[in-house]
């Protein structure tokens, strides 16, 4: 499915330089900050893993990097182009699927691929070839007619994840891909995904899954509180232990124990 790259299969970008460099992201909403200072960088050619509680502000951080929402301070760089200051450069090298992603509800799966890939300035055969091995290896070839507004949780992942896939990006941003997804996509989506990897790409999954994150993630970061308390190789951030009791540790997580909810005793 996945075509190998050439000098010239993408924009302009050194692929010496990190997929995806985030410096001091910041972002308020009113007096709430929701980002104090983010700071990630994704080794060219990773798999990379972003995790945090609820609330931490993964899903911000992540809109802020790949240009879909603007930071009150900070920068973000693909390949070494600045999301922000060239950003038709940096997001033709990125598939994003971002959470909630809004979708044409009145138009088709196939539809949507179509229309999708025109945009990104693809011809007409290319995005119906595309559209057609994207629909076949997610799927929903069998729901292509189906209106995007009566697809299921899980197909609308599953579509959201071709239309970040349709233009060969170079670096996949993928925020919660594997939510709502039954255990077959979802293997499915990690066999793609770990290919869309061996064949030179990059991606950064979040997702709440410690186990998902260990069994595919070469590096991860974690971020609690508006801010990256840790970051590098998995064994690295982990430290001998597990993702999660490492997790539960950096962030300060205390569990209920045998304190309350008396009244749940039978």
């Amino acid at each position: 499915m996945f075509q190998e790259r050439s000098e010239n299969s993408s924009p302009v970008g050194d692929e010496r330089l990190p997929a995806l460099e985030v410096r001091g992201l910041r972002k308020a909403f009113g007096d709430v900050a929701a980002v104090s200072r983010v700071d990630l960088t994704v080794p060219s050619g990773s798999f990379f893993g972003l995790v945090g509680p609820n609330g931490a502000g993964k899903t911000t951080s992540l809109s802020m990097a790949v240009g879909l929402l603007r930071p009150d301070g900070g920068t973000a760089r693909v390949f070494g182009v600045d999301v922000w200051g060239d950003p038709v450069r940096a997001k033709a090298m990125l598939g994003v699927l971002p959470d909630g992603l809004a979708m044409p509800e009145r138009l088709t799966g196939r539809e949507m691929l179509t229309y999708l890939g025109l945009l990104h300035g693809l011809d007409a055969g290319a995005v119906a070839e595309r559209a057609d091995e994207l629909l076949a290896v997610l799927e929903l070839d069998g729901a292509e007619r189906t209106l995007v507004g009566n697809y299921s949780a899980g197909m609308r992942k599953k579509i959201g994840l071709a239309t970040a896939l349709l233009h060969g990006p170079r670096l996949l941003v993928l925020d919660e891909p594997f939510e709502a997804v039954d255990p077959v996509s979802s293997m499915t989506i990690k066999s793609i995904l770990e290919q869309f990897v061996r064949r030179g790409g990059s991606v950064v999954v979040s997702s709440h899954s410690m186990l998902l994150v260990e069994a595919l993630c070469d590096q991860v970061a974690v971020i609690a509180s508006g801010r990256t308390v840790a970051e590098g190789t998995l064994d690295e951030v982990r430290d001998g232990d597990s993702l999660a009791d490492t997790f539960v540790r950096l962030v300060g997580a205390s569990t209920p124990g045998d304190k309350g909810l008396s009244w749940l005793a039978f």
